[in-house]
């Protein structure tokens, strides 16, 4: 199996996995992350890029919701 292939049934995995099991997940992941002393590349990410990445998780195409920009200025400025 390629590593894009387990990458991609990792991600299928995790996706139905239930939040606190998610959480846990990622927890371990960041461990074995620190062991080979690999830091999270969002370690040094702006502010610019912090806000594409929660536009493209409020966003996700797999909600049953749909939402628009106006909806999350609204939350945003509450």
């Amino acid at each position: 199996m390629t590593a894009m292939m387990t990458r991609e049934q990792l991600h299928k995995q995790i996706d139905s996995l239930p939040d606190d099991v998610v959480q846990q997940v990622a927890d371990f992941a960041l461990f074995v992350m620190a062991r080979r002393g690999i830091s999270p590349a969002y370690m040094d990410w702006n502010d610019s890029q912090w806000q594409d990445f929660v536009l493209g998780q409020f966003f996700r195409d797999e909600d049953e919701i749909e939402y628009f920009l106006n909806d999350a200025q609204q939350v945003y400025h509450s």
